[in-house]
């Protein structure tokens, strides 16, 4: 994991509690984790907007069972 600011962690905890709202999920500490993880990434790749990594992430894992360790990855998906 990299090391983030503080604004960049609120860019990432609000695109991860757009992802819940879009759900109507109830919160879970695993997916938090996964979906934060997931999020770094598309951070360290160039998405530094909350919508657009809102976006991605409501795309790639749709509803909780996606956010499971077992779950394919959005590489694994595309």
């Amino acid at each position: 994991m990299s090391k983030l600011a503080h604004p960049d962690h609120l860019i990432i905890s609000k695109a991860v509690s757009q992802w819940y709202r879009h759900y109507n999920a109830a919160w879970d500490d695993d997916a938090s984790s996964f979906l934060c993880d997931a999020a770094i990434e598309l951070f360290n790749e160039g998405c530094h907007s909350v919508d657009e990594m809102a976006t991605a992430l409501i795309g790639a894992y749709v509803g909780l069972a996606a956010t499971r360790v077992n779950a394919p990855s959005s590489s694994a998906v595309h």
